[in-house]
């Protein structure tokens, strides 16, 4: 009998391999998880403490790579079409923070759920053409008591009764939402006088107690930030959880360099890894799960030569398009103040007669934006930055136009699945360990072009509704011929989803309704690559449900069960 190191090994330790993690060391599974970046975020020791790293401090998270790769060291280049050559950039190509929490831990901890329609957009809405939709393997029923789980475990606060749109829900939220933001309560009156639905966002920072874990105090700083009190529960609870059973081991500063098949070819064994002294090291498993993001999933595949029977490994890669409408406000917002976010809106997902206008003028069935965030604007060095020097600098400090008196919308607007749009090796440039780096090539389709130039004036119209004086819009990645093209053209919205899409048919997918890999079946995914479509929500929440859901059939546990609430 073959002996093993461990029953799973887990590449990344975000909010994909932390709660497979969990799972499988709740079920008795021993666990080895790899993870390429350093340990900022707690003792892996008993009782698995807070480090003390994270601090409410600009310059290190947001100018020293504190939590994101070094560019330099772990480089991705980008190109807009394979018309462009070989690549347009070399460099920071919308990074997420390398290290244990993973990607999770940096965010300001927004956890919306998909709707029902999310989980059938062909099938509802038809085909677009120059598009690859399709339907997910499963419905929004299916996952439903999945959500609920993932809400459970993470500790999310929010109100049920908010959101004329959401789907039904067999729960309540664990927790109640958090103090409403000021900025927030201006806009989200705003739009609601014209006819919108702000609600108050469900998110990952504790409002009481949470799993021994206190409130947030609303410093301020979530975004980018990580959490200094540990008052966010994504990714750090289900870490903390597998941690607690004895039988999860973390290895940091460790890249997996190969997936490695057994024999037959038809089996993984495990994982190939180099340490920080250089030193390739092996870990067997009977299973092996891959958490690593979808950027970094979909280029171990190819740098492993695994599962890509059919070309489908780093296709369909999606970002959100996100518009941004800007708000210039004669009056102070305190927006730097409270968490990042605490109002969200869902109208533009769900066409109205103006939106279907729009799509018809542009020749398309349909167009579909994303969840709106009402936020405000960034923190005292960003604004010295931007801020002109000599005399007038401390002036415009204090005044502070470009933080404290300006509001901001950023609509994560869905981004339709296109066979071209993919990540592959880069022929020439290569990483710290001489693997050759990622390669995006990425373009918007039309759909996402539309429904931004339909909704960006929609939101700047909430915005002089609130009482700005000045107001503009822009998107990311930046459309052709905007102003923002001449300074970076590459996405920045920090969600990236497909590459290794999930369906029934082998010939048009990579991975199977459960994330395992058609080809190599005790290989599972358990990241957003495996996203059909991106929907115009956050990916975070869906993420953690679909963990739950591959984790529990990967430990032959039995799938949960939810009961429609009566006349829903």
């Amino acid at each position: 009998m073959t002996e093993f190191d461990c029953d799973a090994v887990i590449v990344g330790t975000g909010p994909a391999g932390a709660t497979v993690a969990e799972v499988l060391t709740e079920a008795g599974w021993s666990v080895i998880m790899l993870e390429k970046g350093a340990n900022h975020l707690m003792s892996l020791e008993p009782p698995f403490a807070m480090s003390g790293e994270i601090t409410n401090d600009e310059i290190k998270f947001l100018r020293r790579y504190f939590l994101e790769p070094d560019p330099l060291l772990e480089p991705r280049t980008f190109r807009r079409t394979e018309a462009a050559g070989e690549r347009e950039v070399t460099g920071s190509v919308n990074m997420l923070p390398t290290g244990l929490g993973g990607g999770g831990f940096h965010a300001d901890g927004k956890l919306p759920r998909f709707r029902e329609v999310d989980f059938h957009l062909l099938s509802e809405f038809g085909p677009i053409e120059g598009a690859n939709i399709a339907d997910w393997p499963f419905e929004y029923d299916e996952l439903e008591p999945y959500y609920g789980a993932a809400e459970r475990i993470i500790g999310v606060a929010g109100d049920s009764t908010g959101n004329p749109f959401a789907a039904w829900r067999s729960s309540e939220y664990p927790m109640a939402p958090g103090a409403d933001m000021y900025c927030a309560v201006v806009t989200g009156a705003a739009a609601e006088r014209l006819g919108y639905n702000p609600y108050r966002a469900p998110t990952g920072a504790n409002t009481t107690e949470y799993d021994g874990r206190p409130a947030c105090n609303n410093c301020g700083f979530c975004a980018f930030f990580g959490c200094p009190i540990d008052a966010k529960g994504d990714p750090v609870a289900p870490l903390r959880h597998a941690l607690h059973t004895g039988r999860c081991e973390i290895r940091c500063e460790s890249f997996v360099s190969e997936i490695v098949l057994d024999g037959t070819g038809k089996n993984a064994r495990g994982v190939k890894y180099f340490d920080t002294d250089g030193v390739e090291h092996e870990v067997t498993a009977r299973a092996v799960v891959l958490g690593a993001g979808a950027f970094e999933t979909p280029r171990l595949l190819l740098r492993s030569d695994v599962g890509n029977r059919t070309d489908l490994v780093g296709r369909h890669l999606m970002f959100h398009l996100q518009t941004f409408a800007v708000g210039q406000m004669p009056f102070r917002l305190h927006g730097y103040k409270g968490r990042a976010v605490t109002h969200l809106m869902d109208d533009p997902i769900v066409p109205d007669a103006l939106a279907q206008a729009a799509a018809k003028e542009a020749g398309l069935p349909y167009i579909r934006g994303g969840i709106v965030e009402h936020g405000a604007a960034g923190h005292p060095v960003m604004e010295a930055m931007y801020s002109p020097p000599g005399p007038m600098h401390s002036r415009m400090m204090l005044e502070s136009p470009m933080r404290d008196c300006m509001a901001g919308f950023t609509m994560q607007g869905e981004d339709l699945p296109l066979l071209t749009n993919r990540i592959d090796l880069d022929p020439q440039v290569k990483d710290v360990w001489g693997f050759p780096a990622g390669r995006v090539t990425y373009s918007p389709h039309q759909h996402d072009v539309v429904a931004s130039h339909h909704w960006a004036p929609r939101l700047e119209a909430v915005m002089k509704e609130a009482g700005a004086v000045n107001t503009f819009s822009a998107t990311s990645p930046p459309l052709p011929g905007s102003r923002g093209e001449s300074h970076n053209i590459t996405p920045q919205s920090r969600h990236i989803m497909g590459g290794a899409r999930m369906g029934n048919d082998p010939d048009t997918s990579v991975f199977d309704k459960f994330q395992r890999l058609h080809d190599v079946p005790n290989v599972v995914c358990a990241d957003s690559s495996v996203f059909p479509t991106s929907t115009g929500y956050g990916p975070t929440l869906t993420i953690v449900a679909l963990a739950i859901r591959a984790a529990r059939e990967l430990a032959g546990l039995p799938p949960l069960t939810s009961q429609r609430p009566p006349g829903v």
